[in-house]
């Protein structure tokens, strides 16, 4: 894993960088996040805001209130339609970045997955992660 990386959408309108590793990562297959990237979960990367620049270009921000009743932000490319980032207003200080805006995904490696009650019969789940229904 790098200890600093960067990403950004499918056209290129919007870029950013993390200036250090990651908090956390973790499949996220609440129905919310399912609807939010169109398949089976978020495959999510935190980073704490501090270590966060937005490089390039403005988002469209997207607000609901998820499964776990917190507010999410979620921010994406009006351009292209990429997802990029959310925030959740139950972890100030951190972006979560989907793994798929970043330049170079290799590297991601899920701790976890989380509502994983809310997954998808299809979706077939590492059997060597823990398994938590909702955000431990």
């Amino acid at each position: 894993m790098p200890v600093s990386f960067s990403g950004g959408c499918a056209c290129g309108a919007i870029r950013y960088r993390v200036s250090a590793d990651p908090q956390y990562m973790g499949n996220c297959h609440c129905r919310d996040c399912q609807q939010a990237t169109g398949s089976a979960y978020f495959p999510a990367v935190r980073v704490r805001e501090k270590d966060f620049v937005l490089a390039r270009g403005e988002p469209k921000w997207f607000e609901r209130t998820a499964d776990s009743g917190n507010v999410l932000s979620r921010g994406f490319c009006s351009d292209c339609g990429s997802p990029l980032f959310l925030k959740n207003n139950a972890r100030p200080g951190a972006w979560v970045l989907y793994a798929g805006s970043l330049d170079d995904p290799s590297w991601y490696t899920p701790s976890r997955d989380i509502y994983a009650a809310s997954a998808q019969p299809w979706d077939l789940l590492h059997p060597d992660l823990p398994k938590h229904d909702r955000m431990p």
